[in-house]
């Protein structure tokens, strides 16, 4: 493929094969350098991540779940997840783990969920050890299942994977129902029956961070989710301690959704969106992100409207 023929695919998705991503994410995990994972709610916000310049894309279940109007409870689907989780995906030529509940069932769904998120073009995923119905990690109430459960839906898991670079991730939510010993062993066996990648759920401090570090030779993702059990951690922080990977789950939907409701209430008093215009993405910062020049260019004959860029000009 050509340079031009490369630029024009990516018009339309990624530029970058799935199994390349699944290979940069391996070597990411592996580099001695932490790998920054914020949440994407939209292929959108994906591009943005990719543009700021960060290593990775999740995609949370719990956004997934509020972004169609649902809790966190186990009440999205595997065909929900892997269609929002694949367009995510497809719009960047970032890695992107996604989040796969409990499977959506038995082992054998487990299996199945493996599968259907490589076939989206996923770069990997994580399971956690929680009962069905399941609830946001960071909420009272939770509850995990036994060891040898949590291990045979991670075997199935494992056996189902087609490409080898495909992340398989164990995430333990036990430190807030047994105590942190019984993460780490919990973790310790996840890593045995073949997990690439330990998520350690509500941890609460650093010293807690640093104990699991300690204890558990595979790579670690920590979790810094606004408004839970855990301290907010920086990335340097996170890096000392020794963890391979942090994701920042629901932080751009609460910033969207912080500043829609903020400015809906405003055009609700004042009867304009006048006074909001310097917090907003411009029309031209958009275009930019979407490439519409590049598809002009692509074909000028079809694509021949003018890019707008004024800044005062909102029409």
């Amino acid at each position: 493929m050509t340079s031009s023929e490369s630029a024009v695919a990516g018009l339309f998705s990624s530029s970058v094969p799935a199994a390349d991503k699944r290979i940069a994410l391996r070597a990411g995990l592996a580099s001695g350098s932490l790998q920054r994972w914020p949440g994407a709610f939209s292929p959108l916000v994906a591009k943005l991540i990719a543009d700021v310049g960060f290593e990775g894309v999740y995609v949370s279940g719990a956004v997934l779940s509020a972004d169609i109007g649902l809790p966190d409870i186990g009440l999205t689907t595997l065909s929900e997840v892997a269609a929002r989780g694949g367009q995510i995906a497809h719009a960047t030529n970032l890695p992107s783990l996604v989040d796969a509940d409990t499977g959506f069932g038995e082992p054998m769904s487990a299996a199945r969920t493996v599968a259907t998120l490589e076939d989206a073009g996923l770069s990997g995923c994580h399971f956690e050890d929680q009962v069905n119905p399941k609830r946001c990690g960071h909420l009272d109430g939770k509850d995990v299942v036994p060891v040898g459960e949590m291990l045979a839906r991670l075997a199935a898991a494992v056996t189902a994977r087609r490409d080898d670079n495909f992340v398989i991730c164990a995430r333990t939510d036990a430190r807030a129902v047994e105590g942190l010993d019984a993460a780490i062993d919990r973790a310790k066996a996840y890593a045995d029956a073949g997990a690439d990648l330990i998520f350690t759920e509500a941890l609460r401090d650093a010293s807690e961070f640093e104990r699991f570090r300690a204890a558990v030779d595979v790579p670690l993702l920590a979790n810094m989710t606004e408004f839970g059990k855990s301290d907010l951690l920086t990335a340097k922080q996170l890096g000392d301690v020794g963890y391979n990977a942090v994701i920042y789950p629901v932080t751009t939907l609460r910033i969207a959704m912080g500043a829609v409701e903020s400015g809906l209430r405003e055009i609700a008093s004042t009867g304009t969106q006048s006074g909001l215009l310097d917090g907003m993405q411009h029309r031209s910062r958009l275009y930019e992100l979407l490439r519409y020049a590049d598809y002009n260019d692509f074909d000028s004959e079809l694509f021949n409207f003018t890019l707008n860029s004024t800044p005062e000009v909102y029409p």
